[in-house]
């Protein structure tokens, strides 16, 4: 759990500080993208005012009133055309414009509704207008200079966000830690004292059970208080269930959290752990008007726990056989996928509510219509929680889908 807490955490604050810096960047970029439109459309205009023989040259200034100069660096050019397209003059500068690309611009020029444009291809900004003698003017500027410049910028604003994200998700994950410090000693301290109230627990109980049997032999023991210690023994039964229950989850969680020793690691037969675990429920099933039919590859192996993963098939195919509506088959499927298998368990009968999909797997969650047996001897909603710690404890994952056409299935991957 504190795993997934941390990656979250992280994921949370690396995305909006990501965003914020993605964001503060682009209106950097965008700023800049105007002032170079800016600077485009200024050295077109200025190319329009005079005459073709008075356009700036190229890395000069000029003054246009006291106090304000401007500073070309971009090539430009003016060129005077017929209303056929024929060019009439030229800026004399020592400034030249391909032949080719002249031609794309007066055509676009004469055939555009705007009076500007560009040729992207070429680099190259236009913007026309027409004289009071009918021809028409077009100031053209090459625009290589600026585009690079702005190419650049986006090329280092994408690394900058990059290398901020990179770095962000390192300081993140070490300041996950002191954030969660006190979640997790919170839990640790949880589960500590499930762990040892359970095991508290256990000679108390081992003590009534016993005393309870021993009433129970007593023949001359009276009707009536026979039924109280009947009573008794049965709910001692169920709290040594539920005290075994969350022994089983503190171990789990122990085994999560990296505890040494908690879990046994062994080469483990996994093919035949499921195959005896649906040959023993196949009996219960029939009592409950059921079937089980099972399919299961052979020699399947995995590292873990036999014990565990033992109990974590009986609980699937048991929760499975529960609900499953009479004469229909719960099956269950084992087979390999890639270095790992796959365990799948289906039962046909009422579909678990899509709001409790979510919540099968919480402890002590109980569902009306999934987690609650019909005949009133509901359990204490620990079953899937316990067989999805062992799963986590052993590194792989469950997932549990439910619908009417399909029935219930959960899928556990290892």
């Amino acid at each position: 759990m504190l795993k997934k807490l941390k990656r979250k955490f992280v994921a949370i604050v690396t995305t909006l500080a990501g965003l914020v810096l993605a964001s503060v960047l682009g209106m950097s970029l965008y700023s800049t993208y105007v002032n170079q439109q800016d600077l485009i459309a200024g050295a077109l205009n200025r190319n329009l005012e005079g005459s073709t023989e008075a356009v700036p040259v190229i890395g000069t200034t000029r003054k246009d009133a006291p106090g304000t100069r401007h500073n070309s660096n971009m090539l430009a050019l003016t060129v005077e055309i017929s209303q056929s397209g024929v060019v009439l003059e030229s800026s004399d500068d020592n400034v030249s414009i391909n032949g080719p690309v002249l031609e794309k611009v007066v055509e676009q020029a004469l055939e555009a509704q705007a009076n500007h444009g560009r040729l992207p291809e070429y680099h190259v900004s236009w913007k026309s207008a027409t004289t009071s003698s009918g021809t028409t003017r077009i100031a053209i500027v090459d625009t290589t200079a600026v585009d690079d410049t702005f190419h650049n910028a986006i090329v280092r604003n994408v690394e900058i966000v990059a290398v901020g994200i990179l770095v962000l998700f390192g300081i993140s994950w070490k300041l996950a830690d002191w954030a969660l410090g006190p979640v997790r000693r919170a839990w640790d301290q949880q589960r500590r004292f499930v762990s040892d109230a359970s095991h508290e627990l256990k000679t108390p109980l081992a003590v009534i059970l016993a005393n309870t049997q021993i009433l129970q032999r007593d023949e001359d023991l009276p009707a009536d208080s026979r039924r109280w210690v009947d009573s008794t023994a049965e709910e001692a039964g169920h709290m040594k269930t539920l005290v075994n229950d969350l022994l089983q989850l503190a171990r789990a969680d122990e085994s999560v959290a990296g505890t040494a020793g908690i879990l046994k690691r062994a080469d483990v037969d996994l093919s035949d752990i499921v195959s005896s675990a649906a040959l023993e429920f196949d009996a219960v099933a029939f009592e409950r008007g059921t079937s089980v039919e099972d399919s299961v590859a052979e020699d399947v192996h995995v590292q873990g726990d036999a014990d565990w993963l033992r109990h974590m098939v009986r609980i699937l195919i048991d929760n499975a056989v529960k609900y499953a509506a009479v004469g229909t088959t719960v099956k269950v499927t084992l087979e390999r996928r890639g270095k790992g298998c796959r365990l799948t368990v289906n039962n046909q009968g009422p579909a678990i509510p899509a709001e409790d999909l979510p919540h099968v797997f919480e402890r002590f969650y109980r569902s009306d219509k999934a987690r609650t047996r019909d005949d009133g001897a509901g359990g204490f909603g620990l079953g899937l929680a316990i067989a999805k710690s062992t799963v986590d404890a052993h590194g792989g994952s469950i997932q549990c889908t439910s619908d009417e056409k399909d029935g219930t299935t959960f899928t556990v991957t290892l």
